[in-house]
């Protein structure tokens, strides 16, 4: 069995024009590579030997909305049987296509649909993209960092229509007065109630 850092040198040498960047950081490898690269840096890391990262824990991203390359997707990986973790990132821009891992890792399935529906990225080669945590007619990724923070719609069931219906959304909302003092020591309108 490999240490983290035998194993982080492992896969640099054997991926070495793949790999843009490695380290060891909370007990696990976190390697940066190119978009390009995903399918051959996923099929070393399962199929070889010594990595057996055969488990697709997730997938997930981060909106950077100000930089170039806005996206950075994130695979996490798992080696039952050398107890390892690994990290597997790459950024891309916002209308790129990312290769789909369902024939490498049936569960890629419902999480590149979650990443779509949430984050708008698409995966190239997917056998179902479609929405999953949102509704059909569903305007917008609400992870997004430019996603409206009341969104666009709300849905509700209508009594008169006895349906589920979609209607723009309202914020009513009185306004409250707040006090900043500290709860510790009590607020004056509490203070002088318990002295009358």
């Amino acid at each position: 069995m490999y240490s983290l850092k035998d194993l982080e040198k492992l896969i640099n040498s054997e991926l070495s024009t793949k790999i843009k960047g490695s380290k060891i950081k909370h007990n696990q490898i976190y390697l940066n590579i190119n978009n390009s690269d995903l399918i051959d840096v996923m099929l070393f890391l399962k199929t070889n030997k010594n990595t057996k990262f055969k488990q697709l824990v997730d997938i997930t991203a981060v909106d950077y909305i100000e930089k170039e390359k806005r996206f950075k997707i994130v695979y996490l990986l798992l080696s039952h049987e050398f107890n390892h973790r690994i990290q597997v990132d790459f950024s891309i821009n916002e209308n790129d296509l990312v290769s789909t891992l369902v024939s490498l890792f049936p569960a890629a399935n419902w999480m590149e649909r979650e990443v779509f529906d949430m984050y708008g990225i698409k995966f190239k080669d997917h056998p179902d993209l479609r929405r999953i945590l949102t509704d059909y007619g569903f305007e917008g990724h609400p992870l997004r960092k430019d996603f409206p923070l009341t969104g666009h719609t709300e849905v509700r069931y209508s009594e008169t229509e006895k349906k589920v219906i979609y209607e723009e959304v309202k914020l009513e909302q009185n306004y409250r007065n707040f006090d900043f003092e500290s709860p510790w020591k009590g607020t004056e309108y509490i203070k002088d109630k318990i002295k009358e």
